[in-house]
């Protein structure tokens, strides 16, 4: 199996997991806000985040001189680290499928700026002492701390938000007299049919709604911030079980059986993730939840819309996981959880792809920027914090 082995190659695969990890979420998004039902997006995304963890493994796990590699762990007697790696799966699928809920009540950034910081929080305290402390404290933990301030400003960038929004839907009585206002006013001042409303605009923020697969309009905050935490503590669990899985250090393990590497410990990991996503979203196809409407398996298979978009997903969040696991192994979990700093590439995705904060308040605007810079200063803290392990 292949190594990595400096403390250089564990920061490249943070980065690189980086990149992957904060794409995702933008990309499932985008098909939620064309309207396709997350059950379908979500189905489709398992199937090749599940088939990028085969690849790693087959590829990764079996090549180089390291022993043991990933065929000969499936026959070894490693069950108790196995369900570590299962538990750890379960919970992170949780996390996803809470989380594709969640963007359509609070929006892409403020979503993945409040979870991966109660990841940071619990799990990077949760693995700098099941790493025996290879990290160096005295740095890591103002990171994490950083991470704290960010979720304080996530959660009052999406009240400033949710504010502007509701300041500019004021003058609408209603969502369908908002439409047909609209469609006058169009007609009126350029005679050629509807125009596109401008990203920010009250207008915008109605097209929207009408268009996208979750509706949100006149529900609680309180849900989407609910939804958020719940999926936070979910992640805060997927890296600490992983951590157990590949090094033991519970002692489950017998006597010279060898402890689970990245691979194989990923490979079950992701089977797991796909079998709890798998029976889940089945049974949200036929009762859903949230006013979503009602679909079938037969009607999954032919959607069609959006299916390559939800299949990059998936291998975008397959092999992002897999490089962080890679680096967390090398140079200590704890330090890779920096990858956990992904809402700086999910907010400039929100930005560009979605006009997330388009024509907000200055208010707004500044919450953001603190929010951003809390998270420049984190995730730069929690590398320096890097150790090697022995």
């Amino acid at each position: 199996m292949y190594m990595i082995e400096s403390k250089g190659g564990a920061i490249a695969c943070m980065l690189l997991a980086l990149l992957f990890l904060g794409t995702w979420p933008a990309i499932m998004t985008l098909t939620e806000r064309r309207g396709r039902l997350p059950q379908h997006t979500y189905l489709d995304y398992t199937i090749t985040n599940l088939l990028a963890a085969v690849i790693i493994a087959f590829t990764l796990g079996q090549i180089g001189p390291s022993r043991p590699n990933f065929i000969t762990q499936l026959s070894q007697d490693n069950w108790q680290s196995v369900m570590f790696a299962m538990a750890g799966g379960i919970v992170l699928s949780l996390g996803n499928l809470a989380t594709q809920y969640a963007w359509a009540f609070v929006g892409l950034s403020v979503t993945e700026v409040v979870t991966s910081s109660i990841t940071v929080v619990i799990g990077t305290t949760v693995n700098y002492f099941l790493d025996d402390r290879i990290n160096r404290a005295e740095i890591l933990f103002p990171g994490a701390a950083c991470f704290l301030i960010a979720v304080c400003f996530g959660s009052a960038v999406h009240k400033s938000n949710a504010a502007d929004n509701k300041s500019k839907l004021q003058n609408f009585n209603s969502l369908e007299t908002a439409s047909s206002f609209q469609i006058e006013t169009n007609h009126a001042n350029s005679g050629l049919g509807k125009e596109k409303a401008k990203e920010g605009t009250a207008a915008f923020l109605i097209e929207l709604e009408k268009q996208r697969a979750i509706k949100v309009f006149g529900k609680s905050t309180i849900i989407g911030l609910a939804i958020t935490f719940f999926a936070g503590i979910c992640f805060s669990m997927f890296s600490p079980a992983f951590n157990l899985a590949t090094n033991d250090q519970w002692h489950t393990l017998k006597h010279g059986v060898p402890k689970l590497t990245v691979y194989t410990a990923f490979f079950y990991f992701s089977i797991s993730a796909f079998v709890i996503a798998l029976i889940l979203n089945i049974r949200f196809l036929y009762w859903p939840v949230l006013g979503l409407p009602r679909s079938s398996f037969k009607a999954y298979l032919n959607d069609w819309n959006g299916r390559g978009w939800s299949f990059l997903a998936g291998f975008l969040c397959g092999f992002g996981n897999g490089l962080q696991f890679m680096g967390g192994q090398a140079a200590g979990y704890a330090a890779a959880d920096a990858v956990q700093a992904l809402p700086l590439v999910s907010t400039i995705w929100g930005i560009l792809l979605f006009g997330e904060y388009r024509r907000s308040s200055r208010r707004t605007y500044v919450l953001l920027i603190s929010m951003l810079f809390m998270f420049i200063v984190a995730v730069a803290v929690l590398m320096a914090s890097a150790g090697h392990r022995k």
